[in-house]
């Protein structure tokens, strides 16, 4: 049974098992004929669907991988006495004698994928079933190209960045370097996306640096970035967006969750180097909760779940009227579903050559601002006079 177990360890780790079938009971008493297994997502995690057949009626269990692993180790050391395991590399048979000694058949596979929740039906910029090494890197892919079950949002949120990029790629200058900044950067998933993205399928020029407070991190992806041959090209600093400096032009800024005002940090730095292209999803938005008031809105502001909903929104249109002012054309975006995060907001602008009048948006801001009662909101301490 070792070998058994060690095979059944490593499907679900690698969370390559598209199906199992236990049959054969080794006690004919054994009311549970026989046991289907399948992935399924549930709330955005990958279990296994247990299905135990007993004469006319089916009984479910939805298991993690830990104990999914624990319940086939089980039931095949106790209760069945063959079993069929599918993978995309091979379909596994697996005889078990009264004794307990197991034998194991390898044939060609019989399935090449799983539907978990509809999400093969989608032309993805990078697209599953083939290969892409810095998504099997970053742990998103396995080596043959499919994504694994656990990291399908993950997979789904790249492709929705790309997307939102392929839209602004135009743009972008064409004729020299393209240098992009990402500020707050975390696991860098969507910064080593950007670079695979311009550089290796534009095959554009492009210098991208990934800025983060955390040392550990900004040390492993500088690791994956040497092992997939990126650097120097990309590249990864241990800093704070507020302190950061540069002198070169910047032609994409990007901001993905950094935390309440680091965003509107992030924003005045973008416009200060007259970024093209900025794109920004705002998080921890807590400045203006215990400053935001509007008698005519107190059925909305005096329920605190309602209110910080609210002062999020007031917070990210504020932005994107400030973003306008400064000569931008916005547009505010959904990122990715609510049911993967309520942080699901992109502020996507791009530097205008046609400027509306500066005046009117100025004066619209303004009245939008004092309608909730705000004083001196910390995005204005930043862009200053054009906001007064």
């Amino acid at each position: 049974m070792h070998k058994v177990i060690e095979l059944i360890t490593e499907l679900l780790g690698v969370e390559s098992l598209l199906a199992a079938t236990l049959s054969r009971p080794q006690d004919k008493r054994n009311p549970v004929t026989r046991v289907h297994i399948r992935p399924i997502e549930l709330q955005g995690q990958l279990h296994y669907q247990f299905a135990y057949y007993e004469a006319e009626k089916v009984k479910h269990r939805n298991l993690t991988k830990a104990e999914s692993r624990e319940e086939l180790v089980y039931l095949l050391s106790k209760d069945y006495r063959q079993a069929l395991l599918c993978s995309p590399e091979a379909d596994y048979q697996l005889l078990i004698n009264p004794g307990g000694k197991a034998k194991i058949l390898k044939r060609p596979p019989s399935k090449k994928d799983v539907n978990l929740s509809h999400n093969r039906s989608k032309n993805y910029i990078i697209p599953n079933n083939q290969p892409c090494p810095f998504l099997a890197r970053l742990g998103v892919m396995n080596q043959q190209g499919q994504v694994l079950p656990s990291r399908m949002n993950k997979f789904k949120q790249i492709n929705r960045f790309l997307e939102m990029v392929e839209d602004v790629i135009e743009f972008l200058p064409q004729e020299r370097k393209i240098r992009v900044l990402d500020f707050g950067c975390g696991k860098s998933y969507l910064t080593f996306a950007l670079y695979h993205y311009l550089y290796e399928r534009k095959g554009l020029d492009v210098e991208i640096i990934g800025l983060d407070l955390k040392e550990d991190m900004v040390r492993h992806c500088n690791q994956v970035a040497q092992d997939l041959q990126w650097t120097p090209r990309l590249g990864f600093w241990v800093g704070d967006v507020r302190d950061y400096q540069r002198t070169e032009q910047v032609d994409m800024v990007v901001s993905l969750h950094a935390c309440d005002t680091a965003t509107d940090v992030a924003l005045a730095k973008a416009v200060a180097w007259q970024s093209q292209v900025i794109l920004s999803v705002p998080c921890c938005q807590h400045e203006l909760f215990d400053k935001i008031e509007n008698p005519l809105m107190r059925p909305l502001t005096k329920h605190g779940i309602l209110k910080e909903r609210l002062a999020s929104l007031v917070t990210d249109a504020l932005r994107a009227s400030a973003l306008e002012i400064a000569g931008y054309n916005v547009q505010v975006l959904e990122f990715i579903a609510t049911e993967h995060t309520p942080k699901n907001l992109l502020i996507r602008a791009v530097r205008s050559q046609n400027r509306g009048s500066s005046q009117q948006l100025k004066e619209e801001y303004r009245n939008f601002r004092d309608a909730w009662s705000l004083k001196d909101p910390f995005i204005e301490t930043l862009f200053g006079d054009l906001l007064r």
